[in-house]
């Protein structure tokens, strides 16, 4: 059973939530934030790992996505206002946070920007900061991939006429695979989010080639990153450029699993590792 429920920012916005219950207390409770294009509904595919866990989702529909009010030029950073909003709806003092794909990056944001309040973090499959110095952001990404973030990184203009072009993701077989298991739940999270259009998808590809609003190194809560060593749709030298930035955090890659393949290869397991620093 998963609520769904709007919350009012202080700036006036509409931010649309998501709670899977009391499943979880205390801190036992992780924020789901969600690639692009995705809406925030909670990963259906973890939910039986997560009642084994004790483990409660909540989540968010970024701006522009599903029920939450646009923000032009929004940055990465801003997830953590965002967070906190619906954290201080539901009354969670702690909380811990799981991103995947471009969720990762915003799942950072909250660990790096709201110290003390996240306990610990886990990004699979995460980008690094375009500005990452010492590694080459687009290499090992597949033709779409690069062809639509370059666009990005030449202005909004651009990566509008980018959208305008038809494309096929850069998935490895495995990754096609894995969505005819379980993870085709992907396919009831990005049906509402490009349903119309693709504005809230340009929004963050134009925010994570844009300064983050936030230092990785700064982050001083636990984090595990995991990622396909295979992946052509973010290569898994952004985690291993991130690894080496958060001090302390822990590197899982998975030989041969793709952008999707990698969570049922690592998604349990991350989730186990969060509850262990949850608790």
């Amino acid at each position: 059973m998963v609520d769904e429920f709007d919350v009012r920012t202080g700036d006036g916005r509409t931010l649309h939530a998501y709670d899977t219950g009391d499943a979880g207390r205390g801190d036992s409770v992780v924020m789901w934030h969600h690639g692009t294009p995705n809406i925030g509904a909670p990963p259906r595919p973890l939910f039986a790992a997560a009642g084994r866990l004790g483990i409660r989702f909540v989540s968010y529909d970024r701006p522009r996505y599903g029920g939450s009010t646009p923000v032009p030029g929004r940055s990465v950073g801003s997830a953590a206002v965002d967070a906190a909003a619906v954290a201080d709806a539901l009354g969670l003092s702690r909380f811990g946070v799981l991103g995947h794909s471009g969720g990762g990056p915003h799942a950072l944001a909250c660990a790096a920007l709201l110290p003390g309040r996240v306990t610990a973090a886990v990004g699979v499959s995460s980008l690094a900061p375009f500005t990452a110095d010492g590694l080459d952001w687009f290499a090992g990404m597949g033709p779409s991939g690069q062809e639509s973030l370059r666009a990005a990184a030449a202005g909004r203009a651009a990566k509008e006429a980018r959208e305008a072009v038809e494309s096929v993701p850069d998935f490895l077989p495995a990754d096609w695979a894995a969505l005819e298991g379980e993870w085709g739940w992907f396919g009831s999270v990005v049906a509402p989010a490009t349903a119309p259009g693709p504005a809230a998808l340009i929004d963050d590809d134009l925010a994570y080639v844009n300064p983050w609003g936030f230092d990785p190194a700064t982050i001083t809560a636990p984090v595990l990153l995991a990622h396909g060593m295979g992946d052509l749709v973010v290569p898994s030298a952004h985690s291993e450029w991130l690894a080496g930035r958060i001090a302390g955090s822990q590197l899982r890659l998975a030989p041969g699993e793709g952008h999707i393949s990698v969570l049922p290869a690592t998604a349990v397991p991350a989730l186990e590792w969060l509850a262990g620093r949850l608790r």
